[in-house]
């Protein structure tokens, strides 16, 4: 079966159109475009670290509570209160995703991203991560790239 000289454009063109839509941004959802807080608790973390010239990691359990207030997608504003006390924050909403970045003077990047999926009713699946690294480790400071994963309760 061929296609005919005819056919093949508006072929070509139903492709394209159907790429392209599988492309486009969702509308993000109420549930995140409405959110002014979150109460974030992370339970698991995975520490990188470099022995002997090779990347590795390490799982554990873990206790982090992260909270925003404030939150304000349409001016990508929010506050951030953690374990590093309160600071302003530029969020981002993007279809499914609530994202939070946070640098402090010294260049540590903090992100957390909030997704659009349920871990358990009234909790949303997110993530945070620190990208910060200091020559020796030092016990109860972030001194090495972090990623932790938990949920995260919205209020309004």
């Amino acid at each position: 079966m061929s296609i005919s000289s005819h056919a093949l454009p508006a072929a070509i063109a139903v492709l394209w159109t159907v790429a392209l839509a599988g492309q486009a941004p969702n509308a993000p959802p109420a549930v995140l475009a409405n959110a002014t807080g979150l109460n974030c608790a992370f339970t698991v973390i995975s520490t990188g670290d470099w022995k002997n010239g090779n990347a590795e990691a390490t799982v554990k359990p873990s206790t982090l509570s992260v909270a925003f207030r404030a939150i304000d997608t349409q001016d990508g504003t929010a506050e951030a209160v953690g374990d590093s006390g309160k600071s302003h924050i530029t969020v981002r909403l993007l279809g499914n995703y609530l994202h939070f970045m946070q640098m402090d003077p010294y260049g540590a990047l903090y992100v957390t991203s909030v997704f659009n999926q349920e871990a358990r009713p009234g909790r949303l699946r997110a993530v945070h991560s620190r990208h910060e690294y200091l020559p020796v480790v030092v016990r109860g400071l972030t001194s090495r790239p972090e990623q932790y994963v938990g949920d995260c309760e919205v209020s309004r």
